[in-house]
């Protein structure tokens, strides 16, 4: 199983059946596949519905997600306009956000929209949904394409939203923000504590619960 199938097969384990849970671009997307047994969610939308579901057959015009994707629709959607979905976003009603990352650090700031000089997708939602919900997950590769840290200190870039995230998940490990400090509860299987410390600037501590990560869900896709 590649790194990203990985993560999403892990993050679908934090979603409690009845969620309404906001799913970012690109890695995010994937975790629907990975749902536990008896967990139903409703998948909410910055561009205006309630109720994504997969695509089946052909796509219909204009029926895409946040980030342009075709998609389909389950029983009971709601369309409306984007007043109401960013009203739903900012008043508290998604219990989850999962998001991809840039940079994450040990004070739980996000950078996930703005490469100074690059052409990124930009910030989208993501200002009102990391601020908005009442879980942040921020699902990312541990390193760079290069092998540099993601999980740092200290932001270097333009921030999405300061300390509002609440667990980061790779396919290394797993952390969770408690208490305000960044801690390790989840390794990998495979994976050492060693080479999360090597790959991983933020200063971090380790749960004295900390475990193997447990996978249930994955061997089945």
């Amino acid at each position: 199983m590649d790194a990203k199938n990985l993560i999403a097969c892990r993050v679908a384990q934090e979603l409690e059946d009845g969620n309404v849970v906001n799913l970012g671009i690109g890695l995010p997307t994937l975790i629907p596949n990975y749902l536990p047994e008896g967990v139903n969610i409703t998948l909410q939308s910055e561009n205006g519905f309630l109720g994504l579901g997969p695509l089946v057959g052909e796509p219909l015009p204009y029926l895409v997600n946040a980030g342009g994707i075709p998609c389909g629709m389950v029983p009971g959607t709601a369309f409306f306009d984007s007043a109401m979905s960013f009203a739903i976003i900012r008043g508290g009603h998604v219990d989850l956000t999962v998001l991809g990352g840039l940079e994450v650090d040990q004070e739980g700031n996000l950078a996930n929209w703005m490469v100074p000089g690059k052409m990124v997708p930009g910030m989208g939602g993501a200002m009102d949904l990391v601020t908005g919900a009442k879980r942040v997950i921020v699902a990312m590769e541990h390193a760079t394409k290069t092998g540099g840290a993601k999980i740092l200190k200290r932001c270097t870039l333009p921030l999405t939203a300061a300390a509002k995230v609440t667990a980061i998940a790779t396919e290394l490990a797993f952390f969770r923000f408690i208490k305000g400090q960044l801690t390790l509860t989840e390794i990998a299987p495979g994976v050492t504590l060693e080479e999360i410390r090597a790959k991983t600037e933020a200063e971090f501590v380790v749960s004295p619960d900390c475990r193997e990560m447990q996978l249930p869900n994955c061997s089945q896709q």
